[in-house]
This record gives C-alpha cells, sequence and structure tokens, in this order.
C-alpha cells in the first residue's frame, strides 16, 4: 500500500476502485430529524476535481488554504480538492463554533499565508466579512457546496513529489500557541502504514468516530485512514457526541464499526452519563480497536468503561492506547492488537525521582497504563536538561526519529533547530551523534520494550526537588468528593521564593456541598498523599477549566490566566504570597484573560 509517491495518487487510484461503494456516511444530530448522508468514492472524486479546478484556476498550487467548515462531509471534499489541486490545506476550527470566535483563526490565518479560504454557504457570507475586516481583501472566500463553482473536467493532476507539503497541521496549543506543522505526502504514506502494522487494519476494517476534522486524531485516523485503505467510515459532528455519548457507542453497533476512537476523557464521558436503559440497546461486539490517545490514558478509566460496557459486548482486550502527536503526523506506538492495556503500579517516591520501583506496602503507588511498543520509529529516552540518554527504567524526554517526523514547523527556523534536530550527547558530554532527533516535550520511561508517557516536560511540578505530575494530583483532588468532575481540573506551580503549588477545580452544578469544608478536605488529602503543602486550591463553575480541541488540559494557560486574575472562583484559600502575585480581576479583563468557557462536556 505504499507503492505510491504521493497521498494524491494514492486517493485517485482508490476512489477509481472503489467508485460506487460508500467512502463516509455523516450521522447529523438527532434534533435536525436528518437522514445519515453518504458520499461515495466516486462523488467524492467529482466533487474534489471540481473544487480542485477552482483552486487551480486561482494559483493555488504549493500554496495555503484555509479550510473553516462545521463537521460533515463538505470538509472531506475540500481537504481532498486541496491534495487533487496540489494546494496545502490548513484544516481550522470554524469561528462560530469556539468560544474564541475568529481569534485563533486570524492568527493561523497570517502564520499560513493562505491564499484561500474554503467553506460552505451558511458560513461564507460571516467569513467574508470578517476577511474584510482582517485587511484580507486579496483572500478569496468559496462556498465549496456551491455546484456552479469549478469545473471537474477542468482539473488536471498536480505535478507533487514525495517531498511536497501535504497540509500544515496546526498544533492545539496545550503548552503554547499553536504552531502548524509542515506534513509532507512522505510523511502522510508512512504514518497510515504505521498505523496500519500498529492496529492490523484491513479491507474488512469500518472506521468510526466524532473528532473534530481538524484535529490530527480526527483527520488522519477517522478520515484520511479509511482512504488510505479504500473502507468506508461513519462519522458524527463533536456537539453529537458531548450531547449524547450514547449515540457514539450505538453507532458503533448500528454500522459494525471495528477500529475508532478518543481521548480518555471520551470513555469517562460515556461511563458517567450513558443510562442503564442506554446500555441494553448497545451492540459493541465489533469492536476491535478502541483507540485511547490524545491526553494520558487513566487506568481508572480503562477498568470503569470495561466493566460498565461489558454487558454490551466490550472485551478488554479491544481498548488500544496509544501515543502520538502532530508532529510525527499522528501515531508514535500502541499496545500490540488483542494484548489489552497493560497497567504498572510504580513506587510514587521513587517515580518523584524519575525512576520506576516497585510499590510498597502502606506507601504511595501510581498506575501508569503503557502506551504500547514503538515500532516505526527510533526512540530514546533522555535527560532534557543534560541531553544524555537514560537507561530503561529511568524517566526523561522522550526524543524520535522516523519517516512519520514532519520536517518541522511553518516558518519557524529557529525552533525547528531545537526541537526537530537534537542531538543526543555522549556519556562524558564531549560530542553528540549529530542530531536528526524530535524533541516530543513529553516525559516518558521504557520498560521491557514499553513506552509509558508520564506527563509533559514544561508542566511538571518541582517541589522540594521532587517532580510532580500534576494529573496525580488532579486524579487525588477529584477522588476526594463526588461534588468534582473527573478530568475537570487543573494543577500548576507558581514561584516567589520557593514553589508553590495551586490547584483548580470544577464543582458539579447542583452539588449541595459546603465549599469551605471542601476546600478543606482537598488540602488535607494532599497534604497526605503527596506530603506537600496545599494552600491554594480555587473551587470554580463547570466550563473554568480550559482545555485543547483534543481534550488535554491547559495548564499553562490556565497559570497565566490565574496569574492575570481571569479566574473566578466559588471559594478559594490563597497563601499571602500567592495572592500577591495575582493580578486584580479588572487587570486580568485588561489583559484579555477571561474565566474559560470550555469544558470537556462543550468542547473537543
Amino acid at each position: 500500500m505504499t507503492n505510491f509517491r504521493t497521498f494524491t495518487e494514492l486517493v485517485l487510484e482508490r476512489t477509481e476502485a472503489r467508485s460506487a461503494a460508500d467512502a463516509f456516511i455523516f450521522l447529523p444530530d438527532d434534533a435536525r430529524g436528518s437522514v445519515p448522508q453518504h458520499l461515495t468514492f466516486a462523488g467524492l472524486d467529482q466533487e474534489a476535481r471540481r473544487i480542485a479546478s477552482w483552486l487551480q484556476a486561482r494559483g493555488a498550487a504549493n500554496r495555503q488554504v484555509l479550510l473553516l467548515y462545521p463537521a460533515g462531509l463538505d470538509f472531506i471534499k475540500a481537504f481532498t480538492a486541496c491534495l487533487y489541486a496540489g494546494a496545502v490545506a490548513v484544516p481550522g476550527p470554524l469561528p462560530t463554533e469556539q468560544g474564541q470566535h475568529f481569534s485563533r483563526v486570524s492568527g493561523i490565518l497570517r502564520d499560513a499565508e493562505a491564499c484561500a479560504v474554503l467553506t460552505d454557504s451558511a458560513h461564507a457570507p460571516e467569513i467574508s466579512g470578517w476577511l474584510a475586516a482582517e485587511g484580507f481583501t486579496d483572500v478569496p472566500c468559496l462556498a465549496t457546496d456551491d455546484p456552479a463553482q469549478g469545473a471537474a473536467d477542468a482539473w488536471h493532476a498536480p505535478a507533487l513529489t514525495a517531498d511536497s507539503r501535504a497540509f500544515l497541521q496546526y498544533t492545539s496549543g496545550s503548552t503554547s500557541d499553536p504552531k502548524g506543522v509542515v506534513v509532507s505526502h512522505r510523511n502522510l504514506l508512512a504514518n497510515e502504514a504505521a498505523i496500519q502494522r500498529s492496529i492490523g487494519t484491513s479491507a474488512q476494517t469500518v472506521c468510526g468516530g466524532w473528532l473534530p476534522f481538524y484535529h490530527d486524531m480526527g483527520l488522519i485516523g477517522h478520515i484520511l485512514h479509511p482512504l488510505y485503505l479504500g473502507i468506508p467510515a461513519v462519522l458524527m459532528a463533536p456537539f453529537t457526541f458531548l450531547k449524547r455519548p450514547v449515540r457514539w457507542l450505538k453507532m458503533v453497533g448500528d454500522y459494525g464499526v471495528t477500529t475508532g476512537g478518543g481521548p480518555n476523557f471520551a470513555y469517562d464521558l460515556c461511563v458517567r452519563r450513558v443510562t442503564d436503559a442506554q446500555l441494553e440497546t448497545l451492540d459493541l461486539s465489533t469492536w476491535t480497536t478502541a483507540c485511547n490517545g490524545a491526553e494520558p490514558v487513566r487506568a481508572e478509566t480503562v477498568r470503569a468503561f470495561t466493566e460498565r460496557f461489558a454487558p454490551a459486548g466490550f472485551r478488554p482486550e479491544a481498548f488500544f492506547p496509544c501515543y502520538g502527536m502532530a508532529e510525527t503526523t499522528l501515531l508514535v506506538s500502541g499496545i500490540p492488537r488483542t494484548a489489552g492495556p497493560r497497567v504498572l503500579d510504580v513506587d510514587a517516591a521513587a517515580l518523584e525521582r524519575g525512576e520506576l520501583a516497585d510499590p510498597r506496602a502502606d506507601l504511595p503507588t501510581r498506575s501508569l497504563v503503557s502506551s504500547g511498543i514503538v515500532r516505526d520509529f527510533e526512540v530514546r529516552v533522555v535527560d532534557p536538561e543534560t541531553r544524555t540518554e537514560r537507561p530503561a527504567g529511568h524517566v526523561g524526554e522522550i526524543w524520535l526519529k522516523g519517516d512519520s517526523v514532519a520536517s518541522g514547523y511553518w516558518k519557524r527556523p529557529q525552533t525547528n533547530k531545537e526541537i526537530f534536530d537534537a542531538a543526543i550527547r555522549d556519556a562524558t558530554g564531549a560530542g553528540d551523534d549529530g542530531g536528526g532527533w524530535l524533541r516530543t516535550g513529553d516525559m516518558g520511561v521504557l520498560q521491557d520494550g514499553q513506552l509509558y508517557v508520564t506527563g509533559r516536560l514544561k508542566e511538571l511540578v518541582i517541589l522540594a526537588g521532587r517532580n510532580l505530575y500534576p494529573q496525580d494530583v488532579e486524579r487525588a483532588v477529584q477522588s476526594v468528593d463526588p461534588a468534582f468532575g473527573s478530568g475537570a481540573g487543573a494543577v500548576f506551580a507558581v514561584e516567589t521564593d520557593r514553589e508553590h503549588l495551586v490547584a483548580i477545580q470544577e464543582v458539579r452544578p447542583g452539588s449541595a456541598t459546603d465549599l469551605r469544608s471542601l476546600a478543606s478536605a482537598v488540602q488535607s488529602f494532599i497534604s497526605k498523599e503527596f506530603s506537600i503543602p496545599a494552600g491554594n486550591i480555587l473551587l470554580v463553575r463547570p466550563g473554568t477549566v480550559r482545555r485543547t480541541t483534543s481534550g488535554k488540559i491547559q495548564r499553562t494557560l490556565m497559570r497565566k490566566l490565574f496569574l492575570a486574575g481571569g479566574i473566578t472562583a466559588l471559594h478559594e484559600v490563597l497563601e499571602p504570597a500567592v495572592r500577591e502575585l495575582v493580578a486584580p480581576a479588572d487587570a486580568g479583563a485588561a489583559t484579555g484573560a477571561h474565566p474559560a468557557a470550555l469544558s470537556p462536556e462543550s468542547v473537543v
């Protein structure tokens, strides 16, 4: 399946060979009373040629084109059209579906130097107005669902090579501003082959999912991988899943979905929101690969989901914990198929020192879920300070090499030298291996050939020389009381003359709990569990904790909002030294900081 120079050549072959078969089935939200929408391979090919001809007539070959669509088949047609035109697709979030309106896509538009914007008729007027207001009068906006635009017979095959840019994948910005990862046709073909080898997909696979199309897991896993294989995919909008999680699971049974997944919070949401009556209607027996990635995989979620949905035919070996990122196109590692999740319980104190050790009786432990085996990359675990390799069983930064690794970020040569061309020093520190390594920014450890991801390098909380992973503290907080939403908290550190831990936690609506007592219970539990002072607790409304489009907690952003006075708490306990760091609320408003309007149940 890799005997193609470009992904465009592959799609042209697939659409010809499978012309009459369904390529995609989109399930509109029930509220519209709509029926499933079908798009055959032949229909996709014709629409892509028509739109591509419009792009080619405007000189879009080798130039960036911004795609702004609601979830649906129009996005897929437009993305394929960019492949056909030799243009570089730049998927972005539709501003009207995001709380930040046009602020994020304005940055993407400028950074990508887009020569055109593609959308649908319903959103074209607003987007055209935005372009005019931003001064982009030379950037045309096309409503691609207008059949009068372009002509399929005017299309011509583009001149592309394996190293031509296929698309720019803008990172979700969990720890920094979004950056455009340059994904070549070579990268894309290599990673699709890696996904197939890891998951074991075939001509009999049926994909299904709800993730945003502009997110790497949704785009590459749920749209481009089916095209790579020439198989059908069943899709729904993120909002449809978030409103009624049972629809995702019902889709699995209705269409015989075998492969699909999402971040850990999606499985947790199903456990909490699917009723007993709904459970009785589900059939998950065809689901052989339930991918769990994009954020830390929680052992308790894996156990809870498996137990809850076993009566519906879900098998424990179907869970597929995996690890990947936009900078590697998508997948890096995954559990061998049918092996099931592997959970490693380790001594908490040793992990804080950067080592794995067996649990000790009556002392705190941490449960790590393996992200599987790295097959199609070279992988090293490296001390991020000394840049020397760490031995197995020791925590360090994950560094990678492989054909799936992108060439870098768009227009960021200095950053690319640091991130995409890092060198490992020898034990003496006098020389290095020549470089070429991708620094992932993720901390992890290799043990018995398995990769365990422990956290983000930039988000480590270092107190008294100990490395604390914020997700461990967040889980501890959320175990204190049922009033706390799982996965709805953020922990980070701020500095005065020393480091101070700050914990922000959402309180579920309708919880009849004394907030002062709740905050006190959190302080006591953190102090007991981690042997550290916990003097800074903020209990907040649902939707305050910010997440990326893939569901990752934006701890760095939450820290920034906190210091800018942009967090409105229902109840807070702050140490005097920390309180002095926080800007007055009106100053926070002046800097643009504001309480977040996003949560795992409102955005993905």
